[in-house]
């Protein structure tokens, strides 16, 4: 049993998480009180908290942040990636009682509780890192008030009669319904059409930065409606789930590189492109998280530390470029913590991905870009 021995006031009710491997951590309630269940996985961010949460990539995962104090700034209104949070709990040590920014509209804590975040908070959150790392990401569940005081056994039961990460499909539970537009900021020089996988609110700005008119479509939209639209290039996003259950996103990809349309692929959309070109996917032991991992591209030997949310990888031969339907393609860019892809490049077609978050939000700023390289494909045309 994992406890962090910060004791918190006696309003705050007892709660409780629950690894499947039987790991049992009590502490008090933090947000919403209830039950809650995911997928347990850990942030090695120091900064970021809003970000994380409203991040659609954590749909059904229970986020263990490994920085011990979190709230410090409260929740504004200008750094939320969606118009929720979509994280299915949230554990932390050691949440701050108060705000203290000059942008804070609100508590944190309020925020989750509204928003019926259930979450739990005196707690050894390295511990359970360390654990993480040694067992691997799993399922877990949160229990507050009431259900605090079940049976370990019989919340250990809910814990592993609940639906697991490998073989979930999310994408239709955080792609936008409706087809949205974001204006270039300045004079538009380019349009481009994103697929919401799941995508983040500050990656069509960064597009709109540099002069693109970002027409933002469902996960639904075929491969001929986005033809249709003339675009100059397809961007695919972020997302949760497993990309083995991506079928459609697939056929779409494939479709628009047998079109020689100009594609860039980000986190999910990197999965997308890999299984595109005849690679497989597997889930990775516990994933990478945080705003601190080094990425080195391979082309010219540069590192950069970059902002990464996934629990899945590309699994694509290293070294000499591979053939695929579309031609030759190789690995770009690989984690220098793990050797993990992170980057794919087609040598024929005019498409590439990569596996982290450029957009940086929240993050390092040092893979920005990116997105110019995106626009110089464009104007480089099919």
């Amino acid at each position: 049993m994992l406890n962090s021995g910060v004791i918190w006031p006696n309003s705050r009710e007892s709660a409780v998480l629950v690894l499947e491997d039987g790991l049992v951590a009590r502490g008090q309630n933090y947000g919403a009180v209830g039950a809650t269940f995911g997928e347990a996985v850990f942030n090695t961010g120091m900064t970021g908290y809003q970000e994380t949460l409203t991040d659609p990539s954590y749909r059904r995962q229970v986020v263990i942040m490994t920085a011990p104090h979190i709230g410090n700034t409260g929740v504004n209104d200008e750094d939320s990636e969606s118009a929720r949070i979509w994280v299915a709990g949230y554990v932390v040590r050691d949440p701050s009682r108060v705000s203290s920014n000059w942008r804070a509209k609100g508590g944190l804590e309020d925020d989750l509780r509204d928003q019926g975040i259930v979450g739990i908070c005196g707690v050894d959150t390295r511990a359970l890192t360390r654990h993480l790392r040694e067992r691997g990401a799993m399922r877990a569940g949160i229990f507050s008030g009431e259900l605090a005081g079940l049976p370990v056994g019989e919340l250990l039961a809910k814990v592993n009669s609940s639906p697991a990460m490998s073989g979930a499909n999310l994408t239709a539970e955080v792609s936008t319904t409706k087809a949205y537009t974001v204006p270039a900021i300045g004079t538009r020089e380019q349009s481009v059409v994103a697929v919401d996988l799941g995508i983040k609110t500050m990656t069509p700005h960064r597009l709109a930065q540099r002069g693109i008119e970002v027409h933002v479509v469902p996960a639904t939209f075929t491969a001929q409606q986005i033809l249709a639209m003339n675009p100059d290039g397809v961007f695919f996003s972020n997302g949760p789930g497993d990309p083995a259950t991506a079928d459609s996103a697939v056929a779409v990809m494939s479709e628009l590189l047998a079109a020689r349309v100009p594609i860039f692929g980000i986190c999910f959309g990197n999965q997308i492109l890999g299984r595109a070109l005849g690679l497989g996917t597997y889930k990775l032991r516990y994933g990478h998280r945080g705003i601190n991992s080094p990425v080195q591209d391979l082309s010219t030997g540069r590192v950069s530390v970059t902002a990464h949310n996934h629990g899945f990888a590309v699994d694509a031969p290293r070294g000499a470029p591979f053939s695929t339907a579309f031609g030759a393609a190789e690995v770009s860019h690989v984690c220098l913590n793990d050797d993990v892809v992170e980057g794919l490049r087609c040598l024929d077609v005019p498409a590439f991905s990569v596996q982290y978050h450029p957009e940086a939000a929240a993050g390092p700023h040092d893979a920005a870009g990116l997105f110019d390289e995106f626009v110089d494909l464009m104007k480089a045309g099919r």
